[in-house]
């Protein structure tokens, strides 16, 4: 009996050591990560144009001495125009981009660098890592644009948002312009 007792009691003492272990483990795995310590750091630009309020929420790689279009991010591929997650872009309000229909929500921002012309995709899953998954099949638009050749380097990548909804990407030396407007 006493035998019983003492294995009992050990076992008791095994599982519950177990069950601890296992809840700190869990535990740690619910902290949210502290995005702000990556090497591409996120950033969100916001602004509230005559269209829309466009909110875009990514991550900022640097340029760090490296060749940045046709060697880091192919050319004629999807890229998630950006680091880490896919950057997501929001609109509160139906808009057009380049004169485009795009219905109010969220949508991943992939885009295709080409030499002469850009792809800009705005895909209907809004949360997915890299273009990894990405599927051509969830777009809700593409527009073409023309990228520009900037003087001026810029070190991390860069979104921003003018008053008239004019959306540039901006890296390396490299600027690229969509318009966002009303609806109508």
């Amino acid at each position: 009996m006493k035998n019983t007792r003492l294995h009992f009691a050990a076992l008791s003492t095994l599982w519950l050591g177990l069950l601890l272990i296992s809840m700190r483990g869990y535990a740690q795995d619910n902290v949210p990560e502290d995005k702000s310590k990556r090497p591409s750091p996120p950033a969100v630009v916001a602004a509230k144009t005559p269209a829309a309020t466009i909110t875009i929420d990514y991550s900022r790689p640097s340029v760090r001495g490296r060749k940045i279009f046709g060697e880091l991010v192919p050319l004629n591929q999807v890229w998630r125009t950006g680091a880490n997650e896919a950057t997501m872009f929001t609109v509160d309000k139906n808009v057009k981009i380049e004169g485009k229909p795009l219905p109010a929500g969220k949508y991943s921002l992939f885009t295709i660098p080409g030499q002469e012309e850009w792809i800009i995709i705005f895909n209907k899953v809004p949360v997915q890592w890299g273009a990894f998954k990405y599927d051509e099949k969830q777009d809700a638009l593409r527009v073409k644009v023309k990228p520009q050749v900037t003087p001026k380097l810029t070190e991390q990548m860069t979104f921003t948002i003018d008053k008239s909804g004019k959306v540039s990407i901006l890296w390396e030396n490299t600027q690229v312009d969509f318009m966002v407007s009303a609806a109508k």
